[in-house]
């Protein structure tokens, strides 16, 4: 495997804390994808902003408006990780849709293979950069564009389910469905425009428990323990 797209929930980042950032759950994931740029392989990351923001639970905002505020809280969590990833020996660039100023830099698919190649992690922040939009399609976006052979998914679950384990205990566990199950059955792997864009760029997806430890190692060395979403 030579690259892939890796998506950190926020919350997962978060810890038991459940917002803000959980510091030794960052250095932990730092660590893993340390071994990973150590073996030659080019990560790109994508975080979605939910330790900071959920604007779409509050009636009071404006949709467009409240998008742009889960926009900003992905930069600061991409801000916040990649000096993180920095602390424990690698190299890092943000790449934002939007200007930031000096704090990220803009994203073009030219300027992503070009920190690739000199061995950088780069961080995509800001989603698409519309509303509407969630950090869900902004990955497979990224991952499409940079042409990425897998896009992996850490989150606080430990796989694909064929209903929410939390409320029904006898819920099934896939360890394999194609894309075109995700999307049929309305499985809640990715939101339905990013499952859509999966399935027509044939994209695959392995959703895994980033609390599992090393399990962003394991995932990508073959020890898988999620579930695999086919093209």
């Amino acid at each position: 495997m030579k690259r892939i797209m890796l998506k950190l929930s926020g919350e997962a980042l978060a810890g038991e804390k459940k917002t803000g950032f959980d510091e030794e759950t960052v250095r932990g994931v730092a660590k893993q994808v340390k071994q990973l740029v150590d073996d030659n392989i080019e990560v790109g990351i994508v975080i979605g902003g939910g330790n900071f923001w959920r604007g779409r639970t509050s009636e009071n905002i404006d949709r467009t408006k409240a998008d742009q505020i889960g926009m900003l809280a992905t930069v600061m969590n991409c801000i916040y990780v990649s000096e993180i990833f920095r602390s424990v020996g690698m190299e890092t660039e943000i790449l934002t849709p939007f200007s930031c100023g000096s704090f990220t830099k803009l994203f073009s698919k030219d300027r992503a293979n070009k920190y690739f190649k000199q061995g950088k992690v780069v961080f995509f922040a800001g989603g698409t950069g519309h509303p509407y939009f969630s950090t869900d399609t902004g990955v497979l976006l990224r991952a499409i564009e940079v042409e990425a052979e897998v896009v992996l998914l850490a989150k606080a679950i430990d796989g694909v389910y064929d209903s929410d384990p939390k409320v029904n205990p006898q819920a099934k566990k896939y360890d394999e469905l194609s894309i075109e199950e995700v999307v049929e059955k309305n499985l809640q792997v990715v939101d339905m425009t990013a499952s859509i864009m999966a399935r027509d760029n044939k994209m695959p997806m392995w959703v895994f428990s980033l609390n599992e430890e090393n399990s962003i190692v394991n995932t990508v060395k073959g020890k898988f323990n999620g579930t695999k979403v086919t093209v």
